[in-house]
């Protein structure tokens, strides 16, 4: 077989394989967004410059951003403490519900 079809495969079945394993559930990450409304917006578009869009971002960014915060990588007096408490599940639950918007 072809080095670029075999290279090519590869790349394909590992996104896949990662994008499946990465995946939340979305109406849980809805349950568990009450908190973040207050400065993301209702529908996860800030009112303000202040705070981000979290609607319509990649999944794994938003993954990667508040893992960050909550594992001390980013730090903010905000979003650290909302953090903190969030478990591997809840932060894909959430990356799930605002990727999908």
């Amino acid at each position: 077989m072809n080095n670029k079809i075999v290279i090519l495969l590869t790349s394909s079945l590992l996104f896949l394989s990662a994008n499946t394993m990465a995946a939340g559930d979305a109406a849980a990450g809805k349950v568990k967004s009450a908190s973040c409304m207050a400065c993301h917006g209702a529908d996860g578009t800030s009112a303000t410059d202040m705070w981000p869009n979290l609607k319509g971002q990649k999944n794994g960014y938003l993954v990667k951003q508040i893992k960050a915060f909550r594992d001390g990588v980013r730090k903010d007096p905000m979003m650290s403490p909302m953090a903190a408490a969030l478990t591997d599940e809840d932060i894909d639950n959430l990356a799930a519900y605002y990727s999908g918007l």
